[in-house]
Order: C-alpha cells, then structure tokens, then sequence
C-alpha cells in the first residue's frame, strides 16, 4: 500500500490507455467532463449501463467521470485498505444530511449527538430531522460514562460526533464511541472536516459513515464549496441512492478544483499544524490572552486521547481575549491585515473568525455560553504564510483589544 503522500498526488487519476485518446496522448490530469449525459454505441449498452449490469456512465445526476476521480482519490485517503467508498456532494451540510438519511434516521428513531457541534449541524439535526419525527438528543461525548448510560437508555440509531470539535478542539475518542455505537446497533458518524485523513481515518478507528466539509481542508484554497462522504456496507449503498434521488451532487468543475487541492493535502496540513503551535505558544504567553485551545497545549483535556487517534495537531485554535463582550473581539479582528476576517477555515491563507456571530450565530446565546463559545471567543485557522507575519499580525491587533 503506497504511502498518504503518494496517494495524495495519484489516487483517482487515469493513466496508460484505455480512453479514445490515441496512447501517446493521454491526459495527466483528469479531464473536466463538462456533460449532462453520455451517449453509447448502441441502445443496447445504455440499457445495461443504466441497470447497474455494465460500468459507465450516462447521466451526471448519476454519475460523471471527473467526480468519480475526486471521490476514488478520497477514498483512497480515508480508506487505503478498500472496501469503502467516497460520495460528492454539493456542501459540506448536503453531505451531512446525505449520511443521516444513510443511518435511516426515520420518524420514531433517535440520534444522540454530540453537545460540542458546529452550529448549523444542530441546527440541521433540531430543524430538519427533529420535524421530520426523529427524536434529537444531545450529550456530553467527552464524558464516557455518562455517554455510555445514555447509549443505553435511549437506543439511538446514530450517533453523531466531530473527530475536532468546533471551535474548542475538544478530541473525540472515535475507537471507544464506536463499541458504544456497536453495543447499541448504531451508526457512528464522525464529521472529520477539522481532523482530515491526513491526522485521522475514523473509518480505521471503528466509525461507520465519514463526513467532510470539502469546501475546507480537502479543496484547501477558498475556491469551491463540497462535501463528501465514505463509507462501507451497508451505508454506501444507501448514500448512491440518497445522491441520485435528491440530486445535490457536485459539478464537474468543484470536483477538478478538489482533486487538484487533495493533491497538496499533507503539505498544506503539516505546514498548517506547524504554524498553529508556533502561534498557540505566543498566544499562551501573551496578557490579553485568557486561554488558548490548541491540542499542544498542556492542560487540553484530551491530549492522551489525542495521542491515541491523531498524527499530529490541528491546523486550528481559538483563544479567549481578556476582554468582556465582543467589542474587544471585533476591534481585534478589524485590525488585522495578513488574517483574513471570514467565517471559515482550512485555506491556505490564514482565517480568523468570531464563532458566537458566525459559526454558533444560531443557537440560543445561553446554549453558547454553556458550551464554551463566549462572546470573547476567537478561531483560527492557521495558513501556511511565513509564522512570524502570522504572530506579528496578531500581536499587531491584539494591541486594539
């Protein structure tokens, strides 16, 4: 099995023959099939293509090549032993909401999800699928013995959990969730967006339905917005089924730009990881700082379990201003000029963003308050620019806190 970064660069691409194109002039990048349909040298042929008894394509809706190459290319990140399969959506969200509907969350059925959960997923969860009949509940998945009582009461059918949590980078321990979802006949779906294939493989941990944001890390520039999804049996098929039926796939052209970002994936990330800790031991250091929540720092609750499931920290931090309410905060963020203020992550470029107005902006601010997400909360994710323009940039703004 050849190794991440190789995979990174290979995987998903077609090469030596096979395609129209005479042999000596085949394409080292994957085309951008830019077609609705697909015709075939006979009706007979488009009839066994369209029955699933013969590979090929016919419909984008269904299926279209330059997506298949971006989907195999995650797949072969997430799991490089096979037997899974990756699933183009059209966002992050249409992606998540393609893996619940996967986990069969039916009127009557329950999901337990975790408490520490981007906003709009709850969101998602309490909106769609709670009027829908499904019975949301959350709990503190930090604390296993009390998630482990929970489990046991309430029989959910899934059981929903970021690998990094937003924005307090609390760690899931994914192997321990996933005997607990097993001794409840639940799916386990970890949204691994902040912890990317390159610091975790849920799937390899026990998890049974992977889900990303690849309008993040996986495309990496700010140029697109997708989501993808991977999974084994029996969820894999119900999520080919989800895609066609409900039609929120991913263009031709998102899925060029994100097999072109996957291929600098383990760069961008190890650059990334490097510069955060860097800035999380300034920021640590530094007066107008309360906290810092970062996976190198000492007192992280999770650091043993980070050492158990990750390959290296997060691209990300958020640290706590010395300040009350948010004025201080948007005085900061008005200051800056090499971060850029924009409620998302994983770019090359660095990103800084005020979660109680951006990524929680919809939940209730006690809920917020109660979940750590204060008014006086900053996130960070760290570029790959040089780190003393990042941490001058910063303490550069800090002075207007």
């Amino acid at each position: 099995m050849r190794r991440f970064e190789t995979r990174a660069v290979h995987a998903g691409e077609r090469r030596g023959g096979g395609g129209r194109e005479p042999a000596t002039s085949n394409p080292i990048s994957t085309p951008i099939y830019a077609s609705t349909t697909f015709w075939h040298p006979d009706v007979q042929t488009t009839d066994r293509v369209l029955g699933g008894e013969e590979a090929g394509y016919s419909y984008t809706r269904y299926g279209n090549p330059t997506v298949t190459a971006f989907e195999e290319a995650v797949a072969a990140l997430e799991s490089p032993r096979g037997g899974a399969r990756s699933f183009a959506f059209a966002s992050g969200m249409a992606a998540l909401h393609a893996a619940l509907l996967a986990a069969e969350l039916s009127p009557g059925g329950r999901v337990l999800a975790a408490e520490q959960l981007y906003g709009s997923t709850a969101t998602l969860l309490v909106q769609i699928f709670g009027s829908s009949g499904v019975e949301v509940r959350f709990a503190d998945f930090y604390d296993l013995k009390s998630l482990q009582r929970r489990v046991e009461e309430l029989t959910p059918r899934a059981l929903v959990v970021e690998s990094i949590s937003n924005p307090l980078l609390r760690v899931a321990d994914v192997p321990r969730l996933a005997e607990l979802s097993r001794s409840a006949g639940a799916a386990l779906i970890v949204d691994n967006t902040f912890g990317t294939p390159y610091l975790q493989r849920p799937l390899e941990l026990g998890a049974d339905i992977v889900v990303h944001s690849a309008t993040k890390y996986l495309s990496g520039h700010g140029d697109l917005t997708a989501g993808v999804v991977t999974a084994g049996p029996p969820y894999d098929a119900a999520l080919d089924q989800v895609r066609k039926l409900t039609g929120g796939i991913l263009g031709p052209f998102e899925a060029w730009l994100a097999l072109r970002g996957l291929k600098t994936l383990p760069l961008r990330v190890e650059r990334q990881c490097e510069n955060s800790t860097r800035l999380a031991g300034f920021l640590a250091e530094h007066p107008k700082v309360r906290r810092v929540n970062h996976l190198s720092m000492e007192d992280h609750p999770d650091r043993e379990v980070a050492r158990r499931t990750l390959s290296g920290p997060s691209g990300l931090l958020s640290f706590e201003l010395d300040t009350e309410g948010r004025e201080g905060v948007f005085r900061f963020l008005n200051a800056l000029e090499v971060c850029v203020r924009t409620p998302s992550l994983g770019d090359v470029y660095t990103l800084a963003t005020h979660p109680a107005t951006s990524s929680h902006r919809d939940l209730p601010p006690s809920r917020r308050e109660r979940l750590g997400v204060g008014e006086n909360l900053v996130r960070v994710s760290v570029g790959i620019e040089h780190p003393e323009d990042i941490k001058e940039d910063i303490a550069r703004a800090l002075e207007r806190v």
